[in-house]
């Protein structure tokens, strides 16, 4: 039975570390758009006829696009916002609590504006935007898949850090820099 869950836990680790990597390919080809974009845009300015007016479009609806779309990586390598304040508590079932806590409260508003954005999606397909022409619906498909990954990260991480502690939850996919506590020398 332990090695089913050793092979389970392999699994999922390997689930997550792949959405992990395609969630990351998606934000690395939009960073590259948003680099491309600018630099079209920049090179615009000194011709002597009008450029390309939707690569500002572009490159805002793609760090849009960043943004949601990175927020679930963000979660599983605990870079998210946190209080640190919380994590000096002396006493750890505080410190879990409030993790726990957190977690379940950033799955919950994930959880409305994935919800919101169906909505936007369904209700959005008879605007264009106004240089590129796209369809508005499909502006909303990347955040609203940003904000499934972010809820479903955030369940999965309240469990881990209920099970069994935050120092287990900041080992799951970490940084090799971790940006929100402090290097132990």
């Amino acid at each position: 039975m332990a090695s089913q869950t050793r092979e389970s836990g392999g699994a999922l680790k390997r689930v997550v570390s792949s959405l992990t990597a395609v969630e990351i390919g998606i934000a690395a080809v939009l960073i590259a758009v948003i680099f491309l974009a600018v630099l079209v845009q920049s090179f615009q300015r000194y011709l002597p006829f009008s450029g390309l007016p939707w690569t500002g479009e572009l490159s805002q609806f793609s760090l849009v696009w960043l943004t949601f779309v990175a927020a679930g990586v963000l979660v599983t390598r605990d870079g998210h916002i946190a209080l640190q304040v919380v994590d000096n508590l002396k006493s750890e079932r505080a410190v879990r609590a409030f993790h726990v806590l957190a977690h379940v409260i950033v799955a919950v508003i994930a959880i409305l504006f994935a919800w919101q954005c169906v909505a936007l999606i369904a209700t959005s397909s008879i605007l264009t935007s106004p240089s590129m022409g796209m369809n508005m619906s499909l502006h909303y498909v990347l955040p609203f898949v940003g904000f499934v990954s972010t809820a479903i990260r955030s369940v999965v991480a309240s469990v881990v850090v209920a099970r069994h502690g935050v120092e287990a939850a900041h080992e799951s996919d970490a940084l090799a820099i971790q940006v929100n506590r402090e290097v132990q020398s």
